[in-house]
């Protein structure tokens, strides 16, 4: 079968791959690039797992081809913490509030709320949960995962900086 090269810049760093024209992004994330916090679940854009930021929109990476995203900027979860010791607010937030139990669809919906806050700084409870209905959880019902977006948001808007965590040695 033929390939193509396309150049995307993942996470603020330009990576050139040759690939199938039949390769999904999501499937180019994580076997080429080695990106593996984006999952996959339900491979039918339903349940938001694969959720990754294209040119800073919410997309979901099962349904496009890797070809579709040539020349785009892709932020994918690993690339949300600003360095390896810090947790972004959102991160932060959801640790403390209990947004994640187990983790599946997290970092979907940590890249959703992530545009959200770049398009509404202040989102009110119906505005996050309209923003992460896309994104299914069977573990935490949502009210944490709110909790978590909305004081994040709160925390961002007063300047409040990424948590340093506590290294694992």
């Amino acid at each position: 079968m033929s390939t193509r090269k396309i150049t995307v810049t993942v996470n603020g760093a330009e990576q050139s791959r040759e690939v199938e024209p039949r390769k999904l992004l999501s499937d180019f994330i994580r076997d080429d690039l080695g990106l593996t916090g984006t999952h996959v679940g339900c491979e039918h854009g339903v349940c938001g797992a694969c959720t990754v930021l294209l040119n800073g929109d919410p997309v979901r990476s099962c349904l496009m081809f890797a070809v579709q995203a040539d020349g785009a900027e892709i932020d994918t979860v690993e690339g949300l913490a600003p360095d390896a010791d810090t947790l972004h607010p959102l991160q932060e937030k959801f640790q403390e509030r209990h947004g994640l139990q187990c983790g599946f669809c997290t970092p979907g919906i940590l890249l959703t709320a992530r545009a959200l806050l770049r398009e509404n700084a202040d989102p009110g409870e119906t505005e996050i949960r309209e923003w992460i209905s896309g994104n299914l959880c069977r573990c935490t019902g949502y009210r944490n995962v709110v909790t978590a977006i909305r004081e994040a948001a709160e925390l961002m808007s007063e300047g409040g900086a990424a948590t340093p965590v506590p290294r694992k040695d």
